[in-house]
């Protein structure tokens, strides 16, 4: 039997991948493999079998099984994206942003994973979350998470707007998404691991990119409430063409931390 590190140190991976990776075919903390002076059998096989799968370029968070998305840990597979510290940083700046108005009712469109959801429900509990998804593989994903953390979310399976109830039209203080927003030609320049593994469908837009882009902003009007929100994650070439797209909604585009358009934040203009 060989000790965490002497697995770690031979398993041809970034020693943080490593022992990530051994912490999930352990069951153990770091803390607690830190006292361990030999892994067990069972252990070292799974332990093996997951850095094989790394090292076929399956992504390193479906072979965890979970993910930190803000305060909480959701589980992540291929059904859905895996959730990015970009997006993260959207909902950080969402609560930043709107925490003086705690919006009432809140819609995430293209849920996925259903992290933006159930991280904006954990921030605004008083608020009423609807969430929507085209595939019902990340639907099934959300609703597990929904139950993993506890947070009240109410899921529908459908294309953007169209399985929200009719009476909600007129009434969202807040919609947000991370849709689809890949176009065409860029999908053999993302990374192997990416192209390969993540579902296509939650990628890809169309052949412009902007697909998905224009059709909330032509749909979401009639949605919002006078002075409702609108937050957006968008490629980096995109922040001319949604400030375009979004005209009427007075959008700002804003960077990431990389210094990269990232994010619009728009709102319904009153009257």
């Amino acid at each position: 039997m060989a000790s965490p590190r002497e697995l770690v140190a031979a398993a041809g991976l970034p020693d943080h991948e490593a022992e990530r990776l051994l912490v999930a075919a352990s069951g153990l903390t770091r803390v607690e493999l830190v006292t361990v002076a030999e892994v067990s059998p069972d252990t070292t096989v799974n332990f093996h079998r997951l850095v094989a799968r790394r090292v076929a370029g399956e992504p390193l968070q479906y072979l965890e099984g979970t993910v930190q998305f803000g305060p909480l840990e959701l589980l992540a597979d291929p059904r859905a994206l895996i959730p990015r510290p970009e997006t993260e940083q959207l909902w950080e700046r969402v609560v930043a942003r709107v925490g003086e108005e705690p919006p009432a009712v809140i819609v995430d469109l293209c849920t996925g994973s259903g992290n933006l959801a159930l991280a904006l429900k954990h921030s605004f509990a008083g608020a009423i979350v609807w969430a929507t998804e085209l595939s019902p593989r990340a639907l099934s994903l959300a609703m597990e998470n929904g139950q993993r953390t506890g947070l009240q979310v109410n899921w529908l399976e459908g294309d953007l707007f169209s399985p929200l109830p009719a009476d909600l039209r007129g009434r969202l203080d807040l919609v947000v998404s991370n849709p689809p927003y890949v176009a065409e030609a860029e999908v053999d320049a993302l990374p192997d691991d990416v192209r390969d593994h993540e579902p296509r469908a939650a990628l890809v837009a169309g052949e412009r990119g902007d697909e998905v882009l224009a059709r909330i902003a032509t749909e979401a009007a009639s949605w919002l409430a006078p002075g409702g929100r609108i937050v957006l994650e968008i490629g980096e070439t995109q922040g001319r063409r949604a400030a375009e797209l979004f005209g009427r909604y007075d959008m700002v585009i804003e960077q990431d931390l990389s210094g990269r358009d990232r994010f619009g934040f728009g709102r319904l203009r009153l009257g």
